[in-house]
């Protein structure tokens, strides 16, 4: 035996997640019973807590066998195995979604009253449980809570047989649990107390955590002045940081780019501060022209480094740029300035080109990270790198395109950006 209840078993789990701390993520405990182990884990690392309200859609002859899983906002995901096996119609599926949608709406109803559910999109997202035995659960949620637009998704157990990794195979970007017994039958053997959770327990973690996080000030997220307008900004500050990262998102992009989202994890778990913003509001976005603007954008940038350097307690610290793509050449332009202070710079599949004659007045040392799948760009590099008097230096990414959606490409974008940031911080 190992824990005395969920509350003891939340805790030991949180121990196993304070990597997790001061990042941007999002506690999602599984109904019932997760729930009280996920409010430790959201306690202790400072996070929203919400629920991860998960239907399986059951065969309708077999409903025990699942042809797929629905979440909220109108989320579906399929077993299409399952659905060519057993001939289900389009009929029926609607039928048995129907049915299982309305009961999702009264548990949301029930747990949440009016509150909304927590915004997941470009988020870090641990899934909670009370323990994983056929992993079936944990594998619908990981699935619903991805197509909510999760950046990384993190599953965390108290408990779980020694072979669940594979269970859950790639469904989750991280895996953790606090004991993984050779003899497992039940999750409750593991438990002195593991009663059911009513309810009214649910709510009452529900509420209560979200009384305390109502009266912290550590929201991550923050207005940033540009001028006559404000921007949003997401503000991440590891304790000890020697630095924080700002961040240039390319044409089309916002501060919840999965891509730069992925990035800037790596950079807090290598103890960096990252600071992701729109560059425009929705209103500028919405003109192409302002999109391509790389003095207006690179004005937005050194705004954005003003407002961080007049923040109490974040005076002291480093400035550094991380750009994709277009954004690449508004970090350089902003770094060209001789007050900017910036120490170094990181670019991404970026456009360096555009930042045009500003280029050799850049001081800070400069990455440029291409992908080798990415000519184009790479030559464009190359060209602009004969251009910087600055330490410098060039990086090809083997096997990588443009975006870096190849497997363990965008892994290597963060090492290397950490490396560099960490170095000349």
């Amino acid at each position: 035996m190992y824990f005395t209840d969920r509350t003891d078993a939340g805790r030991q789990l949180a121990a196993r997640l304070e990597h997790l701390k001061g990042r941007d993520v999002v506690v999602l405990g599984l109904p019932r019973g997760g729930v009280p182990v996920a409010e430790q884990v959201a306690d202790a690392l400072g996070a929203p807590l919400d629920v991860c309200l998960v239907r399986k859609l059951g065969v309708p002859f077999q409903p025990e066998l699942a042809m797929g899983a629905i979440g909220e906002g109108d989320v579906r995901v399929l077993n299409d195995h399952v659905l060519a096996d057993t001939g289900v119609s389009a009929g029926d599926l609607a039928t048995v979604e129907a049915r299982e949608r309305v009961v999702l709406g009264q548990r949301s109803r029930r747990y949440r009253g009016a509150r909304s559910a927590a915004r997941l999109d470009g988020r870090t997202v641990v899934v909670v449980d009370d323990g994983l035995a056929t992993g079936a659960t944990a594998i619908a949620a990981c699935r619903v809570v991805r197509a909510q637009g999760a950046a990384r998704i993190v599953l965390a157990v108290p408990v779980a047989p020694g072979d669940w990794r594979e269970r859950i195979g790639r469904e989750a970007d991280e895996a953790v649990s606090v004991h993984e017994p050779d003899f497992f039958y039940a999750i409750g053997q593991f438990y002195q107390d593991f009663s059911q959770t009513p309810d009214e327990e649910v709510v009452a973690c529900l509420e209560r955590h979200h009384a305390g996080q109502g009266r912290g000030d550590d929201d991550p997220e923050v207005r940033i002045p540009a001028g006559e307008v404000e921007v949003a900004g997401h503000l991440v500050v590891p304790e000890g940081a020697p630095g924080i990262v700002v961040f240039a998102h390319g044409s089309g992009s916002s501060r919840h780019s999965p891509r730069n989202r992925a990035v800037a994890e790596s950079l807090n778990r290598a103890g960096l501060g990252t600071l992701l913003f729109d560059l425009l509001t929705e209103e500028e976005a919405a003109d192409r022209a302002n999109v391509f603007d790389t003095e207006l954008l690179a004005g937005r940038l050194a705004r954005a480094t003003r407002w961080l350097g007049g923040r109490p307690g974040l005076d002291a610290l480093r400035t550094g740029y991380f750009g994709a793509s277009t954004g690449a050449a508004a970090a350089l332009w902003a770094a060209a300035d001789p007050l900017s202070g910036v120490a170094a710079v990181v670019s991404r599949g970026g456009r360096p080109d555009l930042a045009g004659p500003r280029l050799g007045q850049v001081r800070a040392p400069t990455l440029l990270i291409v992908g080798g799948n990415d000519p184009l760009v790479q030559d464009l590099n190359e060209e602009a790198r004969s251009r910087l008097r600055c330490e410098n230096r060039l990086v090809v990414v083997p096997g990588a395109g443009h975006l870096f959606e190849e497997p363990g490409t965008l892994e290597q974008v963060g090492e290397l950006a950490a490396g560099w940031f960490a170095d000349h911080f």
